[in-house]
């Protein structure tokens, strides 16, 4: 891919404080945005114009890039196969891929799944990474290898990654790690962060890779090994993400060996505060929501995936309500579309509530913008200002989905209509990736990703 860009021409553009303005020249050096005018009629001759409503770069919170090789595969429950549609049968088919997965397999599929996010107006994700060792839980000559090839795919498909190291020891609360699980595990949290500081320090400095942290739950990692990862990524100023309360069934089980529920076993853990996010929270509780907001909390929801696997709608008003910021995450890939993730949060509480018009359009937008660069540790992207990341996304208004919006309706119809097929540039980092909607790379994404998939079943 070539250079950045001098300049950039839009016929419109959203721009802070969360306004659509018309004729937005904005010019680039490097990987900075430096200025951006509004009211420009005739575009500069060496300005590149973008199509339709131009945006800032989306963010996607939460991703498990090797999940996009189920999609199609897990859908179809069997005549006769009681309980095959739960997230726990999900679940053993998405081990069973795990445990196909090598470094050389793992970047060529995510390259592949990046470059589908990128093709989404995605420049930036947060990948939840926990398939960590190879078979039966023997490092690597590398013992990062598995992050390496993630952190190169994100680099090679055109967009940055904070890379959400995960500590996953148990297999359930008080089990050990079985099967396929045994690859996740470094033994105690003590050996998990000493491993992650090498990965730190290898990417230290780089201006497209954050390398933050993950509990996978309270399934995955027991009380008095919560402290450990939480105050690595704190002594580190890094993001901490959490899986937390997506199934009853964690709930209950947390409550029966530790006599709390979740949200308050990570509180008093110290799990929770400003850099954290905690994912899922589908069933989360009052005192649950009460938790988050009060320590200042975000919360991503996967509303694609939380419907693909049943999970359930979480209390995305009540969390609005007491102060949570949300952001979003496509997680397993069922859908990579975060307008779709967008509007969902929306469509989902009209549907829970019986009302219409919980979020405004730009409120939603703000989510996989803004808030969502935030949670990942990119405080400087997600706007269109001058300073910030030279993110931007142009989003046709003139396809058979978005034909015949105004330019004041125009953030209501790309949130609510659009889909990821009517993003038609991408600039990330001041750099062109996808060009008439074809990433300028991998011309031919949709074959390799087929090549990927097949390759792994």
């Amino acid at each position: 891919m070539s250079g950045a860009d001098p300049s950039y021409w839009c016929p419109f553009a959203w721009l802070p404080p969360g306004e659509v303005h018309a004729g937005v020249l904005v010019e680039v050096e490097g990987t900075r945005i430096t200025s951006v005018r509004t009211g420009v009629s005739d575009p500069p001759a060496a300005a590149v114009q973008l199509p339709g409503l131009t945006l800032p770069g989306l963010a996607n919170a939460h991703s498990h890039a090797f999940h996009r090789a189920l999609r199609g595969r897990t859908q179809s429950v069997p005549t006769g196969s009681a309980g095959a549609g739960s997230f726990w049968t999900w679940r053993d088919r998405m081990y069973d891929l795990a445990a196909r997965l090598d470094p050389d397999l793992y970047y060529e599929l995510a390259v592949a799944v990046y470059a589908e996010m990128v093709l989404a107006g995605i420049t930036c994700v947060g990948e939840f990474h926990y398939v960590h060792h190879g078979p039966g839980g023997r490092p690597y000559d590398d013992p990062n290898a598995m992050a390496d090839v993630l952190i190169a795919a994100a680099r090679d498909a055109g967009l940055r990654i904070t890379l959400l190291d995960t500590c996953y020891l148990t297999g359930g609360i008080g089990s050990p790690l079985t099967g396929v699980q045994e690859r996740f595990g470094d033994g105690d949290a003590a050996r998990w962060a000493a491993r992650v500081d090498s990965l730190r320090d290898r990417y230290a400095g780089a201006e497209d890779v954050v390398v933050g942290a993950a509990v996978h739950s309270v399934r995955a990692v027991p009380a008095d090994q919560l402290p450990t990862v939480a105050g690595w990524a704190n002594t580190h100023a890094v993001p901490l993400h959490v899986h937390l309360s997506e199934q009853r069934r964690e709930n209950a089980d947390c409550v029966a060996a530790y006599g709390v529920q979740p949200t308050e076993l990570l509180f008093d853990h110290g799990v929770l505060g400003p850099r954290t996010t905690a994912v899922h929270t589908t069933h989360l509780d009052d005192g649950g929501v009460g938790l988050i907001a009060g320590s200042d909390t975000t919360v991503c929801l996967c509303p694609t995936t939380e419907r693909d696997l049943a999970d359930g709608v979480g209390p995305a008003g009540a969390l609005r309500r007491a102060g949570a910021e949300l952001v979003l995450g496509s997680d397993s890939h069922a859908v990579v579309d975060m307008f779709e993730e967008a509007r969902a949060l929306e469509l989902d509480e009209r549907l829970v509530t019986g009302r219409r018009g919980h979020w405004p359009a730009g409120a939603l937008l703000a989510t996989v913008t803004e808030v969502a660069h935030r949670s990942l540790g990119f405080s400087d992207a997600g706007l269109i200002e001058p300073g910030a990341r030279a993110d931007l996304v142009s989003v046709r208004l003139d396809s058979v989905r978005t034909a015949g919006a105004e330019p004041a309706q125009a953030v209501d119809m790309v949130v609510f209509a659009a889909t990821a097929a009517d993003v038609d540039t991408v600039v990330s980092g001041g750099v062109r990736v996808v060009e008439a909607g074809r990433h300028r790379r991998y011309d031919d994404l949709a074959s390799r990703l087929d090549a990927m998939v097949r390759a792994l079943w």
